[in-house]
């Protein structure tokens, strides 16, 4: 099986691999469109409307040239990244969340690992369900440093981090940019019909938990079989023994700052309205703050920062070729040709079948659209009505929907955050993979559970 695993190619190739396929699909495919209103501030899918359009297929050329268009699109997402690595590169620097990990798991023991492990993945399903997902990159490396302090791995940092976050934030019984946007679609009370997505969502966080602690106890008794053997952990590992560690006064001003921060994005987030940009900005200011009352000199904090940059690098990059790929879609005008491709091969499906098969079938447009919302305005307006004649009702649809775009976004290598994220954790994609794939079929086998009892139950 590891033989299997290390034949699959990084994302890198993954991509250019997708963006080369959804070019030649640009020629075999028919153009189409459907017709979109604005409705606040949104382009919506009229249903019923689509119709094929001349074909615009895209040449090797303009293929190239999608790049730079998909990189100004991702400029947002990329930003974040780079602002949340120089934050963490100076705190590293001064070894403020070092002293201050060290110190808990000493005042904790470590006999309260496991627990510790649940009460992460918990936490860090809770920013998901709360915060979002490439905002909550910058608290990524605290986990990693938890993780590596209680003799666990790179491996299972990410599964922690990034299986607790993604997860919770693709279930999420109040994800904005899902449920909000398809029950906005379906004119739904907003969130309505939140207690089978909170059962589902708690269900799935429990089923991560209990994966990551399992894994972490076949680490302790064989280290040899850990799967993040032989990653570099240096600058991220605890350098001393427990016993040794002490928080100073100024590392107790820079987590005071570094708090602050996240307190701020919180409150910008559910009072302000804060979006991506405005959360880097935070991000910004922490830096600024920390690096001036940090004690280092102005070379010790250039030579932290362009560190920072330098690790990021290719993970930006890859974000970057992910847009790319919806501007060659958008070029091609093949994406509502895919959508009413799905919605064709769904009707006249028996009711049960026709539930799973969404969410099947949203998993696989998953990979070219990965934005949740674009996904959800590109497919929603079809799916409904579809529902609808399937004798689905809408909250099915939009669950089916959930499902599909968010279980599948575990390894997704179009997903900008998770590879993001990976590189935060030095973990490579194979290795996730091999990490993530028995997790994601259990989750699956969950949530298509659920989605078969709303259909039983007439969920409304």
């Amino acid at each position: 099986m590891r033989r299997i695993f290390s034949r699959i190619p990084p994302p890198l190739i993954m991509l250019f691999a997708i963006i080369v396929a959804v070019t030649i699909m640009t020629y075999l495919l028919p153009a189409g469109l459907y017709e979109r209103t604005d409705v606040g501030g949104r382009l919506r899918v009229v249903p019923g409307s689509y119709a094929e359009v001349p074909s615009t297929p895209v040449g090797p050329f303009e293929m190239f040239l999608a790049f730079p268009e998909g990189y100004r699109l991702a400029t947002p997402v990329i930003f974040i990244c780079l602002a949340s690595a120089l934050m963490f590169s100076v705190l590293e620097r001064t070894q403020t969340i070092e002293n201050a990990v060290g110190r808990l798991v000493y005042r904790m023991g470590t006999q309260r690992a496991e627990l510790l492990l649940v009460l992460l993945t918990f936490v860090y399903g809770m920013l998901g369900i709360m915060v979002g997902y490439e905002n909550n990159i910058a608290t990524v490396p605290i986990a990693v440093v938890v993780v590596l302090a209680l003799g666990g791995d790179l491996i299972l940092a990410a599964g922690v981090s990034l299986g607790g976050m993604t997860v919770a934030f693709g279930l999420s019984p109040i994800n904005p940019y899902t449920v909000g946007i398809g029950h906005d679609i379906a004119g739904l009370p907003l969130f309505s019909g939140w207690w089978l997505r909170s059962i589902l969502c708690g269900g799935a966080l429990a089923l991560t938990a209990w994966y990551n602690v399992r894994y972490y106890r076949r680490l302790l008794a064989d280290p040899e079989s850990g799967i993040g053997r032989g990653l570099d952990t240096s600058g991220l590992a605890l350098s001393r023994p427990l016993a040794e560690y002490r928080i100073s006064g100024r590392n107790w001003w820079l987590l005071a700052v570094f708090l602050g921060g996240l307190a701020a994005v919180l409150f910008g987030v559910f009072r302000l309205g804060f979006g991506i940009n405005e959360i880097s900005a935070v991000f910004l200011i922490v830096t600024v703050v920390c690096a001036l009352t940090s004690g280092l000199d102005g070379r010790e904090v250039t030579d932290a920062g362009m560190r920072s940059v330098a690790e990021m690098a290719p993970a930006t990059f890859i974000i970057g070729m992910a847009a790319t790929v919806k501007v060659i879609m958008e070029q091609g005008q093949i994406q509502d040709t895919i959508s009413y491709g799905l919605a064709q091969a769904l009707d006249g499906l028996p009711t049960y079948a026709s539930a799973v098969g969404m969410s099947i079938g949203q998993s696989g447009i998953n990979l070219l659209i990965p934005s949740g919302s674009g996904q959800a305005l590109a497919t929603l307006p079809v799916m409904i009505p579809l529902g609808r004649a399937l004798e689905l009702s809408p909250q099915i649809s939009i669950l089916a929907f959930q499902i599909g775009d968010g279980v599948t976004n575990l390894f997704n290598p179009s997903l900008g955050g998770l590879v993001a994220m990976l590189g935060v954790c030095r973990v490579p994609f194979d290795r996730w993979l091999r990490f993530i794939l028995p997790l994601t079929g259990l989750l699956l086998l969950w949530a298509w559970a659920g989605l078969l009892l709303a259909v039983a139950v007439g969920y409304q």
